[in-house]
């Protein structure tokens, strides 16, 4: 075999890293990773478990008749809990049960912020129980006693004042239909039973309503009627009126 033949056939080695290199690279993969977990346990631990960014400060808005003091305390919020840890779902419960409250809206405002967003409820009528006056809203919740009368709003008359009685629903809803030119001249609203709503107005005039039915259109009837002389106006049924 001559001297060129021998040449080409020795076997060519494959360049670039061998084994040696293929572990270097592993074990860069292999810290790098274990890095990465130490950083992210070390920022969970930072977030929940220490004060780093925890409860600076409970922003309360949305009182009206509450104060936000009421609020922070039903809250129950530790100063300086770590805010990732805040049960939001609790502490929405917690002010959600103070009198007077009919939503609540609780979020995180990072780094420190706790915000609780308080809507209250609007008394629509008046009602007696336990020897007191206490206002009822739209809904039906009995929700805060009173030291004197309003004289802005009705006195509800029904067996049981409740968000679940039937009776007050119709009662409510009566008043609830009224532009607010008639509301205002509403002393009371009786309901018997739901079927039998009588609304007693200044000027000694009483309005037989009857149940929940037609209540938009015996609204826009009654206002009509109440520009007549009389003293009882039948709404109950609005295709056929009478007034007395």
């Amino acid at each position: 075999m001559s001297p060129a033949s021998r040449a080409r056939a020795r076997p060519r080695v494959a360049s670039g890293p061998g084994p040696a290199g293929g572990g270097g690279d592993r074990r860069r993969l292999l810290i790098a990773a274990v890095v990465a977990v130490l950083v992210i346990v070390a920022a969970v631990w930072v977030v929940g478990f220490t004060g780093v960014l925890g409860v600076r400060t409970v922003a309360v808005s949305g009182t009206r008749a509450l104060v936000a003091d009421q609020v922070r305390q039903a809250a129950a919020v530790r100063v300086g809990e770590p805010l990732a840890r805040v049960d939001t779902a609790a502490v929405h419960d917690r002010v959600a049960g103070l009198a007077g409250v009919a939503r609540v809206a609780v979020s995180r405002a990072w780094p420190g912020t706790l915000r609780i967003i308080v809507t209250e409820r609007q008394g629509m009528a008046i009602v007696g129980r336990d020897g007191g006056i206490w206002l009822v809203d739209r809904d039906g919740y009995v929700f805060q006693r009173l030291a004197a009368r309003p004289r802005t709003l009705p006195r509800l008359d029904v067996a049981a004042a409740g968000p679940d009685d039937p009776a007050t629903a119709a009662a409510l809803g009566a008043l609830g239909a009224l532009p607010p030119e008639v509301a205002r001249q509403v002393l009371a609203v009786a309901a018997p039973t739901p079927e039998s709503v009588t609304l007693t107005l200044t000027g000694r005039r009483v309005v037989v309503w009857g149940g929940t039915a037609e209540a938009a259109e015996k609204a826009r009837v009654l206002t009509a009627l109440l520009r007549r002389p009389g003293t009882r106006f039948d709404v109950s049924t609005p295709g056929v009126v009478t007034v007395r």
